[in-house]
């Protein structure tokens, strides 16, 4: 089995790329034309103009928390997702980017290191260098799905960009590691692989979602953004135009609806339905005096009312459970600094009415909520924040020049013992972009 098959095109030209974006809530597949673009954009990462040509989506079954649970019912959903992208498009794909959304994320810094003994630095040594993080970050069970140098070191001094023809006695980089379990990875792309289709790339969902709503100003003064998904919490943290920090929680838009069809013991689709409606993150006085009717298990539509403040106070507690969680999960990262005031709700999530002011409150920040930006003929439907990882996906391999290709190569040759699984890490990619 191969992950990231090659394809062989030239230089900056109009391309035609597909995407998948495969959640625990939907299954998206975006058909998009990218043409170069002549002039700096102010969002981050694009060097290309996106144009949607086909737009599929289809309701998930069989992946839990970004993991694939059930390999047929994921299939399926995936083929009718493509199958609808196609017909739109007019087009035929066999290949997809993929993201990547489970809570077994593993972000971080490993530093390799390189004796110079009073020598110039050479590009033999930044390539040392780069071997010693992937023997730094080599784990039997896991692969490197991203490896980002952030810094050149040389005899403590951080932040170089450029170390060639620099002379000291230690030099060093240091590399943003994201990987993830490999029989995961495995599963989910032998499901894509079911409905004929093979993988250019994988992407972490938080890295796509910081993509498709992040402005340049925002990535390089350091920013969070947050993917509230069905299944899944993901985050990451930009700093300086770099990709620095991911982390997911296995809770997401799900687990709220799920309380609620427990507190008021109906089904998880009317449960649905009445968070979509009524409900909010934010508690008012007048929740205590509107009543909502509610179907309970085993009775008729309207015969049970409830305060809309049993509503709010049960989505509420989850809510605040939910952002805890990712506040505490920044401090510990030692990237809370860094982001600021800055930060950016996305995901279908995100969406529930009085998020942002409870997210201002308990992460003691400036909360803005993130929609796809800078991509033309997207459907309207596709416009909120529930789209913003697919788009990502179509900015990721404008940008993909940043990543040391070399990490992910020798690391995952040495977990396999062949040149299969992350052989071409997208070569296609980088040729083309």
């Amino acid at each position: 089995m191969m992950l990231f098959r090659s394809h062989h095109g030239g230089g900056r030209k109009t391309r035609f790329l597909t995407v998948l974006d495969v959640g625990s809530s939907k299954i998206v597949c975006l058909i998009a034309c990218l043409r170069p673009l002549k002039h700096i954009h102010y969002l981050h990462g694009r060097t290309h103009s996106m144009e949607i040509l086909g737009f599929g989506v289809q309701r998930s079954r069989g992946i839990k928390s970004g993991v694939v649970m059930d390999m047929f019912a994921a299939e399926q959903s995936i083929r009718l997702a493509v199958d609808a992208a196609e017909k739109m498009a007019g087009l035929v794909v066999d290949s997809v980017i993929v993201n990547f959304s489970s809570s077994r994320l593993r972000s971080a810094f490993i530093n390799g290191m390189v004796r110079l003994n009073g020598r110039e630095v050479t590009k033999r040594d930044v390539r040392m260098a780069l071997a010693d993080v992937s023997h730094k970050a080599f784990d039997a069970e896991r692969h490197v799905l991203h490896s980002v140098p952030v810094s050149y070191v040389l005899d403590g001094d951080k932040g170089i960009s450029d170390p060639i023809g620099m002379t000291g006695e230690l030099f060093g980089v240091d590399v943003h590691v994201v990987t993830a379990e490999t029989a995961s990875l495995r599963n989910l792309e032998a499901c894509i692989n079911r409905a004929h289709l093979s993988v250019e790339a994988m992407v972490v969902t938080p890295f796509a979602s910081g993509l498709a709503v992040l402005m340049n100003d925002e990535a390089h003064l350091g920013a969070a953004c947050i993917d509230f998904g069905g299944g899944t919490t993901t985050f990451s943290v930009f700093s300086e135009g770099k990709f620095v920090h991911a982390d997911a929680l296995a809770v997401g838009g799900y687990h709220v609806t799920l309380d609620v069809a427990r507190g008021f013991s109906m089904s998880i689709t009317e449960a649905e339905r009445l968070k979509v409606v009524y409900g909010s993150a934010l508690l008012t006085s007048a929740d205590e005096r509107h009543m909502i009717n509610v179907t309970e298990i085993g009775n008729k539509p309207g015969e049970i009312q409830y305060p809309r403040a049993v509503l709010g106070r049960i989505i509420r507690a989850r809510v605040e459970e939910i952002l805890e969680m990712v506040r505490d999960c920044l401090n510990r990262s030692g990237f809370g600094h860094i982001i600021g005031k800055r930060v950016i709700l996305t995901g279908g999530a995100s969406q529930l009415t009085g998020l942002p002011e409870m997210a201002r409150t308990i992460l003691g920040r400036n909360v803005r909520i993130g929609r796809p930006l800078g991509i033309s003929r997207l459907p309207s439907l596709a416009k909120g924040a529930a789209f913003t990882s697919a788009v990502g996906l179509l900015i990721y391999p404008q940008l993909m020049g940043f990543e040391e290709k070399t990490v992910q190569a020798a690391v995952n040759h040495l977990s396999t013992g062949t040149r299969g699984y992350f052989q071409c890490v997208g070569q296609w990619l980088r040729e083309s972009f």
